[in-house]
């Protein structure tokens, strides 16, 4: 098996570049909630787990996220959606862009988690020592 996860006593063993990491933040631009999935699987999948027991006023995302299961989980919660459309989408929605240009915030995280060679490499050979090696650069961003 080349890339993606392997199972081995109930833990993920991550190989390979195959990895997506999933990051919710506050308005702060602090960590909310993380989490680290194989590659290949979509990101929508993971964004109930994100959206879980935090209260969203504006769902900003990319397009990876836009599917109508988010968008309409998002609205049922209270929440203004601004994402953008796919390009395949048959029936084009509309977004704020000014708001969406707020979403540099998390790419700025991903850009400061990414500083600390541990995880710009990838040297955890398990997918939790690499959550953890994010959890604990996300500390010191917190303070």
């Amino acid at each position: 098996m080349r890339g993606g996860w392997r199972k081995s006593s109930d833990r993920a063993y991550k190989r390979g570049l195959n990895t997506k990491v999933h990051l919710a933040i506050d308005k702060r631009g602090k960590p909310v909630c993380i989490i680290v999935s194989a590659g290949r699987e979509a990101d929508y999948a993971y964004a109930p787990r994100l959206m879980a027991g935090v209260s969203v006023n504006v769902l900003l995302a990319d397009s990876g996220y836009e599917v109508n299961q988010v968008i309409d989980t998002a609205r049922a919660g209270g929440s203004k959606v601004v994402i953008p459309s796919k390009r395949s989408r048959k029936v084009v929605r509309t977004y704020d862009r000014e708001q969406y240009k707020k979403r540099h915030r998390i790419e700025n995280v991903f850009r400061w988690l990414k500083q600390w060679r541990g995880i710009a490499t990838r040297y955890a050979q398990r997918s939790d020592s690499f959550l953890a090696a994010f959890y604990l650069r996300s500390i010191f961003l917190v303070f």
